[in-house]
């Protein structure tokens, strides 16, 4: 097995993809818009997935936060809100915005489950910042930490009830991005004791399965490299300071907030600590260049791997209704209260 979680190109796999996918064997794959029609297909494919490798419990993820990055869409799924609706309500009654979170994150996990997706990349652990890009903006849970760390706590109990592991992001902390990082290069002047706004929630939740670096540059910690490719960072401060003892994989290699070839940066994100290489965009040349590149995954990152895949109980289908009505309601507060 190879350190690295790959796109699929369409609604099924290629005959090129399948004979690569067999051979190199990649951690897990993720999914977009792109590979998504509806229930029946979805669930072929990530059967097919599973067959390739035999791994029932295969890594198989997408980003389905809700507001605006929302891949599985009306009218075949339920639409669901950014994180910024439950930060809302928290300002009102912060045990209904934890209960309606935790409901909402259930309902959205059992989608996925139904489909054979077994990791969604939420929640945003991302503290929002007055005059940050909005890149993050509404799909971050709040600009208070204990908030933020409170709201993501029960969209990961939530997901894990649905029978979906979660993953926190963007570890160290992208609220204070300027630029999209998809684009350009953040980075963040800020102090050392300044960021420790931005740890906090993922000290909080330090025990999350599965975690995603940000591409962004810290002045305080490293001055030279994105977090995503500094040894400084992963060592010293997500496993250290923020004491994350989980499955740590990259932000999309992809972004342009990163230089080099996509190989030569998956190479190095490994170097770094990084446990797997996220590559998004189903580009065979370089999926292979990243095959040929990266070492076997290493025993502590497949034992992490392991571990994360394993947390979800067994999801109950029936509670669907009955979360979204019970999420409804309790949104409904704040219009109320308006």
């Amino acid at each position: 097995m190879i350190p690295a979680i790959f796109g699929c190109s369409g609604l099924s796999l290629t005959d090129d993809e399948r004979a690569f996918f067999r051979d190199c064997d990649p951690a897990g794959y993720i999914l977009f818009g792109r590979n998504v029609e509806n229930r029946e297909q979805l669930r072929a494919l990530t059967e097919e997935l599973r067959s390739l490798h035999g791994r029932e419990r295969l890594l198989i993820s997408i980003d389905q936060e809700g507001g605006r990055v929302s891949r599985m869409k009306p009218p075949v799924w339920a639409a669901f809100p950014p994180g910024s609706r439950f930060a809302e309500l928290y300002e009102l009654a912060p045990a209904s915005a934890i209960e309606a979170a935790r409901a909402n994150a259930e309902a959205l996990a059992l989608d996925l489950a139904e489909v054979g997706i077994t990791v969604d990349y939420l929640p945003l652990l991302d503290v929002r910042q007055e005059g940050a890009h909005d890149v993050i903006g509404d799909r971050a849970l709040g600009s208070e930490p204990l908030r933020v760390a409170a709201l993501g706590r029960a969209i990961l109990d939530g997901l894990a009830r649905g029978g979906v592991t979660g993953c926190v992001k963007h570890m160290p902390g992208h609220g204070r991005a300027m630029v999209d990082s998809h684009k350009d290069l953040p980075v963040v002047e800020a102090s050392a004791e300044e960021l420790e706004t931005d740890l906090a929630p993922f000290r909080r939740l330090a025990d999350a399965p599965i975690a995603m670096s940000a591409h962004i540059r810290y002045m305080a910690w490293d001055a030279e490299n994105p977090a995503t490719l500094s040894p400084t960072v992963i060592d010293e401060i997500i496993r250290g300071e923020i004491g994350f003892g989980g499955l740590l994989l990259t932000d999309d290699i992809d972004m342009e907030a990163l230089s080099g070839s996509v190989p030569e940066r998956a190479e190095r994100a490994i170097t770094a600590g990084c446990d797997l290489v996220l590559n998004c965009w189903a580009k065979l040349d370089d999926m292979t260049g990243i095959a040929e590149r990266l070492p076997a995954i290493t025993e502590a990152a497949r034992e992490r791997l392991d571990a994360a895949l394993a947390v979800p109980q067994a999801p109950d289908f029936a509670r669907r209704h009955e979360l979204l009505a019970k999420r409804d309601s309790l949104l409904g507060l704040v219009e109320a209260n308006a």
